[in-house]
């Protein structure tokens, strides 16, 4: 008998401490379980095998469990019944007090199995999903676990049928739902129909007693019942026909009115059409007259009016399809289309506020930041402060540097605040705008950078003479990409800063204020003038243009011996470097004056004459007046012969 009794008793503790003979309770995962009685978020359809097997796997130790509850259980009621006849008896003490540990053991042993079966509940709870008992798409309560050969989407679909069988029962009566206990389980029943049977499992998964479980299932589908009932009556039908009947004649009169509204509208405009309407212009073209001004306003009007009225029309669907509970989805989802935008939109304005301040804060700073850097351009450029090595003239171009540096700065400390700019979209654009910008400009870069190199070395500035390559003029624009030349005959050339910077640029201009350009000019004289009287002659021809400075003197050298004549070079200084081509046309005109005045004849380059019997090339004016061409001489030595 005692070892009868210590076999027993080695067995429950066994089936307490390894449950399901030996498989492992699964860790638990991170998922919410929704309350007892509270609908959880909108499952999938109960006829869902792949969830029902799972359900099914998972909850195979609470049955196991539950098989060790009830073979204890009846051992227990064994041990009961043999008490109580040991005590009515009043004989064999020793196997009463066998019986009496028993009994503490197998009810201790109950405790713990009842505690490793709540936390083994609480472990599935985190991702287990249960089915819903949803007759009409709102849920009533969740089923978790499997009931004889019904698995729990099965006995959750059995549920709903039975409850929409009731709904169907014109005598129902709350009151004939009633709570019976059984063997294993307690029933919910309606008249002989059982609509639900709950078990230890199911009280265990809500933690609540069966019998708790049971009266609040009750309550819920009878309130689902009754809810159901008063919705689908004959007088709140003929009450929500007659709202709706309401909420269409409001309709029908707010659209009337809002077209009486807009007419009234359009009539106004139109009378002040002579008004309020006279034309759009920019500077000498009209872009609107009146009239056209008045029909394109009158078009707004109109477009304003037409998406009124569907906006009208379109929130007042909402509020009839609201009226019916079955359509009451629709108005719902009626409602989003419109809402859920907006309030996502409000959202997202609202969570960006801080990113948005960052970002006002920073344009602050920076804009203060060029405000000073523009005050220390002006200083430089203004001459009211100097610094070592830097020109005046670097002021404005390295201003513009700064500033495109200062921007680019801002943008990539502004650039992570942007709504978006971590996104793979945003991402790709801006890759792909820096593909085309680098590739797309390889051309223009070179003149940029061309651009700051001549803007640095000073080669030349607005309104200097200058001469590049075989163009001559006068500077009018520079930019980073482009230098543009007004020639004397007012042609404007635009020369690539790249083709500058491979090429050679005289500058006319930067030294004659201060030093004085040289004009020079080559005249060839023949043998026969003496020298020092062509440098007096050509001296006195650059004196007498004006423009010409006495001081320096102008000076002539002789470039070349020739074989008919001498090179004589005229070099006189001006500072009018833009009046070159006036300057050069009198210097020559007062050569011409000086030498026919001094009776010398300009023979060169290569001009050959006789002078018997021949005019000099001399002008008229420049002659005596008793000037007469020489005659021809001839001479015969020998006389005549016979």
């Amino acid at each position: 008998m005692a070892f009868r009794f210590a076999l027993r008793t080695l067995v429950v503790w066994l089936g307490i401490l390894v449950p399901a003979w030996g498989q492992v309770i699964p860790p638990p995962m991170k998922q919410a379980p929704p309350p007892a009685g509270v609908a959880a978020p909108a499952a999938p359809a109960p006829r869902d095998s792949v969830r029902d097997q799972g359900l099914v796997t998972d909850t195979k130790t609470l049955r196991r469990i539950d098989s060790l509850r009830r073979a204890s259980d009846g051992r227990l009621e064994q041990i009961q019944q043999e008490l109580l006849t040991l005590r009515n008896g009043g004989a064999d003490k020793r196997r009463e007090r066998e019986l009496v540990t028993e009994l503490r053991a197998l009810n201790q042993a109950d405790s713990l199995r009842q505690a490793r079966a709540r936390r083994y509940i609480d472990s599935l709870k985190l991702r287990a999903k249960g089915f819903p008992v949803a007759p009409h798409g709102d849920t009533l309560f969740y089923v978790y676990t499997k009931l004889g050969p019904f698995s729990p989407g099965e006995r959750a679909k059995l549920t709903e049928d039975k409850i929409k069988r009731l709904e169907k029962e014109v005598f129902f009566s709350p009151d004939s739902l009633r709570i019976y206990p059984s063997e294993q389980t307690v029933d919910l029943m309606y008249g002989e129909q059982v609509l639900q049977s709950i078990s230890n499992n199911d009280a265990l998964w809500q933690n609540v007693s069966k019998d708790s479980l049971a009266r609040e299932h009750r309550r819920l589908i009878s309130r689902a019942l009754s809810q159901y009932k008063e919705q689908n009556s004959l007088r709140n039908i003929l009450r929500e026909v007659g709202l709706t009947l309401l909420v269409l004649v409001v309709l029908f009169f707010t659209v009337k009115y809002l077209n009486v509204f807009f007419r009234w509208i359009r009539g106004r405009l139109t009378a002040k059409e002579g008004t309020w309407f006279k034309g759009a212009k920019l500077g000498t073209y009209e872009f609107f007259n009146g009239n056209r001004q008045l029909h394109a306003v009158l078009l707004l009007v109109r477009v304003v009016q037409w998406t009124v009225i569907l906006l009208t029309i379109y929130l007042v669907l909402p509020v009839v399809f609201s009226i019916f509970p079955g359509t009451q989805g629709i108005a719902d989802t009626l409602l989003g289309y419109v809402f859920n935008p907006l309030r996502k939109i409000g959202l997202a304005l609202w969570n960006y506020l801080p990113n948005l301040f960052t970002i006002i804060v920073i344009v602050a700073v920076f804009r203060y930041v060029l405000q000073l850097i523009y005050s220390l351009k002006e200083e430089i450029r203004t001459g009211n402060l100097t610094i070592e090595g830097f020109f005046p003239d670097w002021a404005n171009p390295t201003y513009q540097i700064v500033r495109v540096l200062v921007f680019a700065f801002a943008l990539v400390v502004i650039f992570p605040y942007l709504p978006g700019s971590d996104s793979p979209v945003f991402q790709g654009v801006s890759v792909f705008l820096g593909f085309l910008f680098t590739f797309g400009s390889a051309g223009s870069l070179s003149n940029i950078v061309a651009g700051l190199v001549l803007t640095y070395m000073r080669a030349y500035k607005l309104g200097d003479r200058v001469k590049i390559g075989d163009v001559t003029g006068d500077i009018v624009e520079k930019n980073l990409l482009v230098t543009r030349i007004r020639t004397i005959k007012n042609e404007e050339i635009t020369i690539p800063n790249s083709s500058i910077m491979s090429s050679y640029t005289t500058n006319f201009t930067s030294a004659a204020p201060t030093r004085g350009l040289i004009l020079h000019t080559t005249v060839t004289i023949g043998y026969d003038v003496p020298w020092p009287q062509v440098h007096q002659l050509l001296i006195a021809a650059a004196l007498e243009a004006e423009e010409v400075m006495t001081e320096p003197r102008p000076f002539v050298l002789q470039t070349s011996l020739d074989d008919y004549y001498v090179s004589y070079q005229l070099n006189a200084y001006t500072r009018e470097a833009s009046k070159q081509a006036v300057l050069y046309s009198r210097i020559h005109q007062n050569i011409q004056d000086q030498f026919n005045a001094a009776g010398i004849e300009i023979m060169s380059p290569h001009y050959r004459a006789a002078r018997d019997g021949n005019q000099s090339t001399i002008p008229a004016s420049y002659l005596p007046p008793d000037y007469e061409a020489p005659g021809f001489r001839v001479e015969n030595p020998g006389g005549p012969r016979g």
